[in-house]
């Protein structure tokens, strides 16, 4: 993949996370950035990676840089952050995040799709179907690991309700574990919250950082969350999106690389929350697109999904459940038509490297947006310090990436 990178920043005055910061506070103000956005910086705000000028790549990100860019598709939240008196658990961290794929209900316009369990220490409901059926015919649900069953039970509710002729469905609902930040035997998320973020689900740019089911998630020892961004690929004339939602919970941050450059080498280390570090913890990916991708085109932007992973650091280890998930959105499949065969265009296999590339783009991009929005947090076993803005700014202006 090509490395032509662009950075317009600079480092800020430093923000204290945790110890032995490699890289020096500089009091100087970050160079081409907007006045407010440096001095925001100095005050603790969190923003986007284009928002301090790191760029991800060459190809060009949708208008909104997020899986949303793809027409039709939708994202909600419901975000639980609370603290109760009285003996635990009475910690809530969590939340619950909703992708709709199209405008039309999925009962009545399924989508082709494919999964890739780069490890498959998780939970991902239906995908056995999805595997063997190559159809994608519910929303998308991410959460933690104890609450996926009220999520993906409140699913197939909304569906009965809307549907009356359902006869049964198996939707999907993906998991991490943020135990650290949550008490997860609190069993916090109920019907109702899965039904507020349903309803939440909208265009236009999502919440980014500790929103949904990304709320009490991990980025490479520091906060990690719900992140989100998209690329335009130019395919035979027209433009295609391709976008992509994260929920990373993984890495160490010795290993974490930004454009290539060995950042987390030289970011202060945050203080570890748990006794030993077996395990990096759990990604979800899921890749959207609106070109039209026949099953096992969607499992090849799913594969390439995790060099994206791969490229900022990420291992797959043992105890992760790295599981992603494609779909495309440019054909429509309804199940309910018996009366004719199904037409399916399809992109040339022989021409698809750029929507592999724009995966690969994307997937990084949304895991660090993920990390860039998000906020300290103190929760179940301690507190997760934000990725530092500043020193990650001047760390990538030190190797000149």
């Amino acid at each position: 993949m090509s490395r032509r990178h662009v950075l317009k920043a600079s480092a800020a005055t430093a923000v204290a996370a945790g110890t032995g910061a490699a890289i020096p506070a500089c009091s100087a103000a970050p160079a081409g950035l907007p006045p407010n956005v440096a001095q925001g910086i100095a005050e603790g705000k969190r923003y986007r990676l284009r928002e301090l000028g790191i760029t991800i790549g060459e190809m060009p990100p949708g208008a909104l840089n997020a899986i949303t860019d793809v027409p039709g598709v939708k994202v909600g939240y419901k975000t639980l952050i609370f603290d109760r008196p009285g003996p635990a658990p009475n910690i809530a961290r969590t939340g619950v995040t909703i992708i709709v794929p199209r405008d039309e209900p999925m009962w009545a316009n399924h989508c082709y799709a494919g999964i890739y369990s780069h490890n498959g220490n998780g939970e991902m409901t239906g995908s056995h179907w999805i595997t063997e059926s190559g159809w994608l015919s519910s929303m998308i649900g991410i959460t933690n690991t104890h609450q996926v069953g009220i999520v993906r039970d409140t699913l197939v509710k909304i569906e009965a309700e809307q549907n009356k002729d359902l006869k049964w469905r198996l939707p999907v609902v993906a998991e991490t574990w943020d135990g650290p930040m949550n008490q997860m035997n609190g069993f916090w998320i109920t019907e109702e919250h899965v039904r507020e973020a349903v309803a939440d689900a909208k265009g236009g740019l999502p919440a980014e950082g500790n929103v949904g089911g990304g709320t009490g998630m991990a980025f490479f020892g520091h906060k990690g969350g719900s992140g989100t961004s998209s690329r335009v690929v130019t395919y035979k004339g027209t433009n295609y999106v391709v976008g992509v939602f994260a929920q990373p919970n993984f890495g160490r941050l010795r290993n974490l690389r930004v454009n290539g450059a060995p950042v987390g080498a030289e970011l202060p280390q945050p203080p570890p929350l748990t006794p030993t570090n077996k395990s990096q913890g759990s990604c979800i990916l899921i890749v959207a697109t609106n070109a039209p991708m026949l099953p096992d085109q969607c499992r090849r932007l799913a594969v390439h999904a995790g060099l994206g992973v791969g490229v900022l650091g990420g291992t797959a280890s043992n105890g992760d459940g790295d599981i992603y998930l494609a779909f495309s959105t440019g054909n429509d499949i309804r199940p309910n038509d018996s009366t004719a065969l199904y037409n399916a265009n399809a992109v040339n296999n022989d021409e698809i490297d750029p929507f592999f590339q724009a995966v690969i783009e994307a997937t990084q991009e949304a895991l660090l947006n993920a990390a860039t929005k998000a906020e300290r947090m103190t929760g179940n076993w301690g507190t997760r310090e934000a990725l530092p803005l500043d020193k990650l700014m001047q760390s990538l202006q030190k190797h000149q990436v």
